[in-house]
């Protein structure tokens, strides 16, 4: 399977994600997840499954860290819109989270390797490249 002929679909699918995070972020009543602490898990998980899901279209280093840089500054921005629209609460745990989903992604990325969809499409192991 030529993996590459669907790179396009691939950044467009992360940006949705992106939309998805702001708008999840800024609704009145998100979903909730019904553990302590669950909304933090998400965070959490929301973006670390975005800086994977980058660094498998963008293998470079340094296109990494300008992701991950934005992705920490689109947590923090979107904490600071939660407070000024009034509808939700601004949180410094909920920045952490995400900082910290950020990293847990890049590292996930850093164990599997490059090109993990590559390599799951061709039937390929899940270890690194």
């Amino acid at each position: 399977m030529q993996i590459d002929r669907l790179r396009p679909l691939g950044i467009a699918l992360g940006w949705v994600w992106v939309g998805a995070i702001v708008w999840l972020s800024l609704m009145p009543s998100p979903p909730t997840i019904d553990v302590a602490q669950g909304d933090k898990l998400g965070h959490l998980l929301a973006y670390g499954v975005l800086m994977l899901w980058f660094c498998q279209l963008y293998p470079a280093w340094r296109v990494r860290l300008a992701y991950a840089l934005g992705f920490v500054a689109l947590g923090v921005v979107l904490e600071f819109a939660q407070r000024a629209l009034g509808t939700r609460s601004y949180e410094l745990l909920d920045m952490v989270a995400n900082t910290l989903g950020v990293a847990l992604g890049w590292a996930a990325a850093l164990i599997t390797g490059s090109r993990l969809a590559q390599r799951v499409a061709n039937g390929g192991s899940l270890g690194r490249s």
